[in-house]
């Protein structure tokens, strides 16, 4: 049997490589700008004995990294897989 699905008749993989990956962009940059915020903020409350807002902090610091090692794993994985799907 030689059935394979036509890649070719669906078009935009170029257009959803660009809005996926520019999207994909601004969480990273978001992710990257609250990590530095994260970080300051865990300094500083520490630094002052405030623990409360020293434990918040270093959770938003790692759901940041999370989310940035998220962001860019997925531009990776996109890119992946849109190239595994041109070569079928």
């Amino acid at each position: 049997m030689d059935v394979f699905p036509d890649f070719g008749g669906v078009g935009g993989s170029g257009e959803l490589r660009s809005i996926v990956g520019a999207l994909l962009m601004f969480v990273l940059i978001i992710a990257v700008l609250m990590l530095v915020v994260c970080a300051i903020v865990w300094a500083v409350a520490s630094a002052h004995g405030n623990y409360q807002a020293a434990t918040k902090a270093r959770t938003g610091l790692w759901v940041a990294v999370g989310a940035a090692a998220l962001a860019g794993a997925g531009v990776a994985w996109l890119n992946f897989l849109l190239g595994v799907g041109a070569q079928l």
